[in-house]
């Protein structure tokens, strides 16, 4: 195998296929690599609706060879290491590749072992996550489970995670279902224990959360992050802070608990020179350009750009860093400019949802001519049916 390439792209996920395609679209003669380890390609979205019984997980898995765009080399190894001097990256087998330019695109690591007794217990003892394509399904086999005086927890830790709504749309999700099957009203106690300090950032949004909050009598903690869990004896220990900003420890009972696990940069990125203070791959916001190593890029999950980590993100990203990349091998200015667009579609219950979306400074940035603050049926079957064919079909083929 060829070790040296023109454009090297680290990562085989939404945001270094669709980049890739992209490149291939605009100029088909260059000679472009994937390093990708993994033999299956997920469309996480929907493992919210997989949660909440109303989605087929088979639906969400392809395999890799299958989104791989026809004229890349797929490099079937992990990245280990970068020596961005040297232009050269390092992988698991050994082996080392050469490259003229680099985008860097491995998505965000879950650190399930950050809390406590989680990875002993996720899957059984009511302990679940939409997070994991694995445990998708025990999230809606423990949602039936529930029963009159039991307690349902949803967790959102202090880190930055990919779909910061998520933790929430599969606690409105239940909550609706419980109360189809009787269990509304609190008979099954419903709980937000989030380690943010409110419900959503933009009030527009926040205010349509809180009536569905309160429509529910769902019981919000806030400055609760989630530090243990003891699955056998049913208890999850949360790290609270006080208005003060002391520090104590809270047990909650729980027979079921859903959990979003603390994120983070991929360790392999997080020792590398790429990143800055946070562990972050450091580059412009607007060129999505590497603010040290100018012949490298970085997009989606795994950089510092301040926008939500969603694959509504990656869409806006993918062209303008594509833009840039072709600019910088003509020599020319970087004219493309990202505006931190992020969407995030609420689920709100069965047939309704909140499709949010802004940018950078938290201005509102909606595509459809009508308040999509409002829960809609319509903006339910965008997530359920329109944006899955999109993504499989247009998104990785690089036409979206």
């Amino acid at each position: 195998m060829n070790n040296h390439y023109q454009i090297l792209i680290i990562g085989g996920g939404n945001a270094g296929i669709s980049v890739a395609a992209q490149l291939l679209i605009k100029r088909g003669n260059l000679n472009i690599a994937i390093i990708e380890p993994s033999e299956k390609h997920f469309y996480q979205p929907a493992w919210t609706l997989v949660g909440g019984g109303v989605f087929d997980l088979k639906d969400t898995v392809r395999p890799e060879a299958s989104v791989m765009p026809e004229g890349v080399t797929w490099i079937k190894e992990a990245a280990v290491s970068f020596q961005p001097e040297s232009n050269q990256v390092t992988t698991n087998s050994g082996a080392n590749y050469t490259y003229d330019y680099m985008v860097v695109a491995p998505g965000i690591q879950l650190n399930w072992n950050q809390v406590q007794g989680l990875k002993e217990t996720l899957g059984k003892n009511g302990v679940t996550s939409n997070y994991s394509f694995e445990y998708a399904n025990y999230t809606f086999e423990c949602l039936k489970n529930l029963k009159a005086g039991q307690t349902a927890l949803f967790t959102s830790p202090g880190t930055p995670v990919k779909c910061g709504g998520a933790p929430q749309k599969i606690m409105y999700l239940a909550a609706d279902y419980l109360r189809k099957h009787g269990l509304g009203n609190q008979q099954v106690k419903v709980e937000f224990v989030t380690a943010g300090g409110v419900i959503f950032g933009i009030k527009k949004y926040a205010d349509e959360l809180m009536k569905k909050v309160n429509e529910y009598r769902i019981n919000l903690n806030f400055k609760h992050d989630l530090i243990a869990i003891d699955g056998p004896g049913k208890t999850a220990t949360f790290k609270v802070i006080d208005a003060q900003g002391v520090s104590s420890t809270v047990v909650k009972h729980f027979d079921m608990i859903h959990v979003t696990p603390p994120q983070s940069a991929p360790d392999f990125i997080k020792s590398s020179k790429l990143v800055n203070e946070a562990g972050w791959v450091d580059v412009d916001k607007h060129t999505l350009q590497h603010t040290t190593f100018r012949n490298i890029f970085g997009i989606g999950d795994v950089t510092n750009t301040p926008n939500a980590k969603t694959g509504a993100a990656v869409r806006k990203q993918a062209p303008v860093l594509v833009k840039n990349l072709l600019s910088l091998i003509d020599g020319k200015a970087l004219e493309g400019s990202y505006s931190g667009y992020g969407s995030c579609p609420l689920v709100v219950g069965y047939g309704k949802l909140i499709l949010a979306e802004f940018d950078y400074d938290n201005v509102i940035d909606e595509t459809f001519p009508f308040d999509q603050s409002k829960p809609r049926w319509s903006m339910w079957a965008l997530k359920k049916y329109v944006l899955p064919w999109l993504y499989w079909h247009k998104i990785l083929k690089g036409t979206a």
